[in-house]
């Protein structure tokens, strides 16, 4: 059904009998505010929404959800509005907007935190970090929690404490005929485990619960960042290092262009460069130690490697990723071997624009002692994931820059070999979110969604497309 996004087939009493039963707001075409309400963080998807529904909480989204399926609407679910695929925004449908959705209850003693899903990781990390408390999330602080959650979720504490999405003890879901369902090990343990990795499919997640963990409000963290001409030395070394490295340290390369950023010399600005980002989770003490082969991998320009709040280590990378830019992003996860690291770095020559970059996020410690069977987040054995990022301005170079970054994708992962992880990803193909989850993870994904979404009312999303949409 295409729905006439200036007022047409929704009439304004149809809309008028929505809004009477919501504590929210409604924001359609022509209002004031539609244009901000509309606009995501990521600009390659600019969609006109033929309503947008701001929920108050979890009884909004339930009459939103009931709504749209009576008026055969495409839902788009919208937390942080940070998806890479554009899946948080459509043309012609309804927008069920969670980010006004932003209360938090930390419990200090059970250390535990529940969270309603328009939170950020900004947002989150305030309430935890009061307690000093912390959960795995967010490399940028304006990501949603919920999206970044049901996907796996990389982060700083990921060798540490795991995947965001391995802390995560309930959810509370609204399902597509207007249940309100909670998951956990002990209640609907089926859909828990599908909600740990197989994303936005089965409903829409209106809190969720995590285990916290003690952490900051001091901890180790920066980025030293290398000469290109270093760039083959210090990427093999940081692999022959890997295997030593203790799991209260995390480290992400990020093969990029030196910023305009007073921490570099002039002269550098604008020219390629190797960046080692990492955060040490454990005493400060004992992270000077573990952070000194870092600094041996090469010859730094600059080294802003030490002390700082947690929360300044959660929001370092914000200036580099404001919204309004356009973005595509593609993954694999790979084993660091001599071709790959070569094609990493011919890519790195090659990158279109200023903003492209190759990222490998070193994976292993808490995060591959997760039995593979435990989620449906079962890629726990490679050693490093490899995130593509074609970034742009503008939209004159992005077509330009996603066929770079697939090209690279392909070369890394050694001829398109390499499960995708789905966070990562600007791809909904169906054949991308296959090949993201092995064989009978796949089957027992579509059995929950069948059991939840028979008729993939939730689409907008890496789909796991129910049994009778195949």
């Amino acid at each position: 059904m295409s729905v006439d996004t200036s007022r047409g087939i929704l009439g304004d009493a149809t809309i008028a009998e929505l809004e009477a039963g919501l504590r929210g707001t409604v924001v359609r075409p022509g209002d004031d505010g539609y244009d901000e309400a509309r606009t995501v963080w990521n600009a390659a998807h600019d969609k006109r929404p033929a309503l947008i529904v701001r929920c108050a909480g979890t009884a909004d989204v339930v009459r939103a959800v009931e709504f749209a399926r009576s008026q055969d609407l495409l839902v788009a679910v919208r937390g942080g509005g940070h998806s890479i695929a554009g899946f948080s925004t459509c043309d012609d449908g309804i927008v069920i907007d969670l980010s006004p959705m932003k209360g938090a209850f930390v419990d200090p003693v059970r250390r535990r935190v529940i969270a309603q899903a328009g939170m950020t990781w900004g947002d989150l990390d305030h309430e935890t970090q009061a307690f000093g408390l912390a959960l795995p999330g967010g490399l940028v602080s304006s990501t949603g929690i919920s999206g970044f959650t049901l996907g796996g979720g990389v982060s700083w504490l990921l060798r540490r404490h795991g995947l965001t999405s391995d802390n995560l003890t309930a959810a509370e879901m609204v399902t597509a005929d207007g249940r309100v369902v909670r998951a956990s090990e002990e209640e609907n343990p089926e859909l828990f485990w599908a909600l740990r990795g197989g994303g936005g499919n089965f409903g829409i997640v209106t809190s969720l619960e995590f285990r916290l963990h003690p952490v900051g409000p001091q901890v180790l963290g920066g980025l030293i960042v290398f000469p290109l001409e270093e760039a083959r030395q210090v990427i093999t070394r940081w692999r022959e290092l890997l295997p030593e490295l203790p799991d209260d340290l995390t480290t992400v390369v990020n093969l990029t262009t030196a910023p305009p950023v007073p921490f570099l010399p002039p002269e550098v600005h604008g020219t390629r460069v190797v960046v080692l980002a990492a955060m040490y989770a454990g005493d400060l003490a004992s992270g000077e130690a573990a952070v000194a082969p870092l600094r041996a991998l090469g010859t730094p320009i600059a080294d802003i490697m030490g002390p700082m709040p947690y929360t300044a280590v959660q929001t370092m990378l914000d200036p580099l990723w404001t919204a309004g830019a356009h973005n595509y992003f593609t993954s694999a996860f790979v084993e660091p071997s001599d071709e790959a690291l070569d094609a990493v770095l011919r890519h790195h020559l090659t990158t279109p624009t200023p903003s492209c970059e190759v990222h490998l996020h070193h994976l292993g410690g808490a995060f591959a002692r997760v039995p593979a069977e435990a989620t449906a987040f079962s890629q726990r054995e490679p050693s490093v994931l490899c995130n593509v990022v074609a970034r742009c301005a503008d939209a004159r170079d992005f077509d330009d820059s996603v066929v770079w970054a697939r090209a690279a994708r392909e070369e890394i992962a050694g001829n398109g070999r390499g499960a995708m992880y789905v966070n990562f990803t600007g791809d909904g193909a169906e054949d991308k979110v296959r090949a993201s989850y092995p064989e009978e993870v796949y089957a027992r994904l579509v059995r929950v969604k069948d059991a939840y979404d028979p008729t993939n009312m939730f689409r907008l999303n890496q789909n796991i497309r129910p049994s009778e949409a195949t």
